[in-house]
């Protein structure tokens, strides 16, 4: 028979169980934890150009932690190669997730005085096609996949994301699906991902087709998935988390970008009309691996990356 303190000891054990099984309940139901914030480096195209090592000093210090790189106005990877780049990276405490290539070239088109890369296309939603007279030759993935991917594969990197390709006509998406495919195979054996970077332009019809779903439908998600671009989808008229539902495991890689109510112009991150709450939800079906901040043109970068991951920590808290 059990004495006073016994029964007490046991009594008390059990009151505070009881209190613990709500709270375990609770962590056991709660979201999975969101990936670390990211910045795309577009969004510092002439500050990574001018002063790569710096600008990455200026992220790090804002907070950011993953790393997804674009082109520049140095060859290479901002003047590095991929070793030299990602110990920068590493160095400041950060990681080199993911690159930015082209697909399939896009014809040529001249370049408006003073206009940075992508200027007047980006801002419309379309793909960067405008470059600096002076820019150096950018390697593309329909004459140079394996070199990128070797790259890619040297710099210890997730996944290698198409920025932009031509689908204006069945013509140029037969080719840009025929370059993925390629590049996937490739990836794969280098044991990376590879993605496609949307902009508003794959959403529209093209002979009674959308260049989007044939990507989606016409590529195996073992070799070809998405980087989905949230302020160009938005534009397009179109719901994310709809698109996820569509196809489920699909969307690896996010761009956080926000844009004005005229859907016009892309703004900081919880500036514009981007119901970024409504997407993180949905971020387990989606597939999400990274996201990665980004604003295309911004006036102020540096500015404006700070007031983005300032709002972002609170759209994710």
């Amino acid at each position: 028979m059990q004495n006073r303190r016994t029964f007490l000891k046991n009594t008390s054990a059990l009151a505070l169980g009881s209190l613990a099984v709500p709270a375990l309940a609770k962590n056991l139901l709660a979201p999975e934890a969101l990936p670390r914030p990211g910045l795309q480096l577009f969004t510092l195209f002439r500050a990574m150009s001018d002063d790569a090592k710096g600008s990455l000093e200026k992220v790090a210090g804002i907070g950011y932690k993953e790393i997804e790189s674009a082109f520049s106005m140095k060859d290479g990877y901002y003047g590095y190669s991929p070793k030299e780049f990602k110990k920068i990276v590493e160095d400041l405490g950060m990681t080199w997730r993911a690159h930015h290539v082209g697909g399939a070239p896009f014809r040529p088109r001249p370049a408006q005085a003073g206009a940075p890369a992508g200027g007047g296309a980006a801002a419309a939603g379309a793909p960067p096609r405008q470059m600096p007279a002076n820019m150096p030759k950018r390697l593309n993935l329909l004459e140079n996949y394996q070199q990128l991917v070797d790259e890619a594969a040297e710099g210890g990197l997730s996944y290698l994301v198409c920025a932009s390709t031509p689908v204006g006509t069945l013509d140029e998406i037969k080719k840009s699906i025929e370059v993925f495919v390629k590049t996937g195979e490739a990836c794969k054996k280098a044991g990376i991902g590879f993605a496609y970077h949307n902009h508003a332009t794959e959403f529209d019809k093209v002979e009674g087709q959308t260049p989007y779903d044939l990507i989606l439908s016409q590529t195996s998600p073992d070799l070809v998935t998405m980087e989905m671009d949230m302020a160009w989808v938005v534009k397009a008229g179109l719901d994310p988390v709809e698109l996820f539902k569509q196809q489920p495991g699909r969307f690896p890689l996010w761009h956080i970008k926000d844009i004005d109510k005229e859907l016009k112009k892309p703004v900081e991150v919880g500036t514009g009309v981007v119901d970024f709450k409504k997407i993180f939800a949905g971020a387990k079906n989606a597939g999400l691996k990274y996201y990665f901040v980004e604003q295309d043109m911004a006036a102020s970068p540096f500015e404006s990356i700070a007031t983005s991951f300032a709002n972002l920590q609170k759209l994710t808290a």
